[in-house]
């Protein structure tokens, strides 16, 4: 029996598994697969040798204030890796730990094919990368066609696959008249899914609230978590005083949520691509330790954090980044959208025109699962 072992470290990585491997699965049934993922690739009957919150950290300092437990984290997944012996190794994102395991793993059996899902962003900082990871990777996909150059130049084989989040998916059926006030417009509020992520944002967003709350009171905001998360994000709010906010974690109510949501605060990274699709306005907020802002600064090349604004070159999606990412700006954007219905109608046009560039001809999952089907029929 053919075995693929994927390895994520982080719940965005998770969810992006979890839709290709599921799509894999139904023309694949005789494989066998283990992984390192989250309660996306649970949710599809594949185990984990890890809980995924114990590999995830955020920033330079907590990586250097953890770097034994993640060298130890490191060895240990390559040690059972190598133990189940699979014949492809999927790995998906967050490079500094996947592709270090990926490294090993080719040194100490070459016979197990690599695959690399979500390319570094090797064209934001660490072009050098690339020299190396021709060393160790066998295959790598990448989401956006101008990915392609900076590993092709290389000679590393690159297929252009698209993201699997801009797949539009069938429409189920949800009732939410249990979770959300009759006569509230919704505001989706995406606090990250780390837990440092959550304590530093959580405070900022329920200041933004309270001021929302002096102007406006026909607004619901709703709170988009990991299960893991929830209990951290109720804690917050439950200690704020607010009345007006929901909390949800399950995927498809979420889904469902974005979609009736009149506008989205979010945590920049992935989830920004998915409001886009539901063509929901928005704006990105992030902040992290001066330390680790400070060491960005020096590394970064390009101007925008957003994709969207880094793939059309111009600021799209509003962000406000470290200082800027506080309760008055928030609401000052936020309520600017709101009375400007043009500037809402002006975002989501650039935003339609930028996400033409990033579609493929067949879905991205379908993409990737084909990709995989060939390698292991090899």
């Amino acid at each position: 029996m053919k075995k693929i072992f994927i390895l994520t470290a982080e719940p965005s990585g998770d969810k992006l598994a979890a839709k290709v491997i599921s799509k894999f699965k139904i023309n694949n049934p005789d494989v066998n697969y283990l992984s390192l993922g989250g309660e996306n690739l649970k949710k599809i009957g594949i185990d984990s040798i890890l809980k995924i919150e114990d590999v995830t950290y955020l920033g330079f300092t907590k990586v250097i204030l953890n770097i034994f437990k993640i060298k130890k984290n490191i060895s240990y997944t390559a040690k059972r890796i190598l133990e189940f012996n699979p014949d492809i190794l999927f790995s998906v994102d967050s490079p500094d730990f996947t592709l270090r395991v990926s490294e090993i793993i080719k040194k100490k059996n070459p016979k197990i094919k690599t695959v690399h899902f979500v390319a570094p962003q090797v064209w934001i900082w660490r072009q050098g990368r690339v020299k190396k990871m021709k060393k160790f990777i066998d295959h790598i996909l990448v989401l956006f066609k101008f990915e392609k150059k900076y590993f092709e130049k290389e000679g590393i084989s690159c297929e252009f696959v698209g993201h699997p989040l801009l797949e539009k998916e069938q429409k189920n059926r949800v009732d939410i008249h249990q979770l959300i006030e009759k006569n509230k417009a919704i505001i989706s509020v995406f606090p990250g899914s780390r837990l440092s992520e959550v304590r530093t944002l959580m405070p900022i967003l329920i200041n933004f609230i309270k001021l929302m709350n002096k102007k406006y009171n026909d607004f619901i905001y709703t709170f988009h978590t990991t299960l893991s998360q929830k209990d951290t994000v109720k804690k917050f709010l439950l200690d704020s005083g607010l009345s007006n906010f929901e909390i949800i974690s399950d995927d498809k109510i979420k889904k469902f949520i974005l979609k009736k949501s009149i506008f989205a605060v979010a945590k920049s990274g992935t989830i920004s691509l998915e409001i886009c699709l539901e063509k929901i306005p928005s704006i990105i907020i992030y902040k992290i330790n001066f330390i680790n802002y400070l060491i960005l600064k020096l590394l970064v090349k390009v101007k925008y954090a957003n994709i969207l604004n880094i793939a059309s070159n111009k600021m799209i999606i509003p962000e406000l980044l470290q200082s800027n990412c506080n309760a008055e700006n928030i609401y000052k954007n936020v309520n600017f959208f709101i009375e400007n219905p043009n500037e809402i109608k002006k975002q989501l046009t650039n935003i339609e025109l930028t996400l033409d560039t990033f579609m493929t001809k067949n879905l991205p999952s379908d993409e990737v699962s084909n990709y995989l089907k060939k390698l292991i029929s090899f």
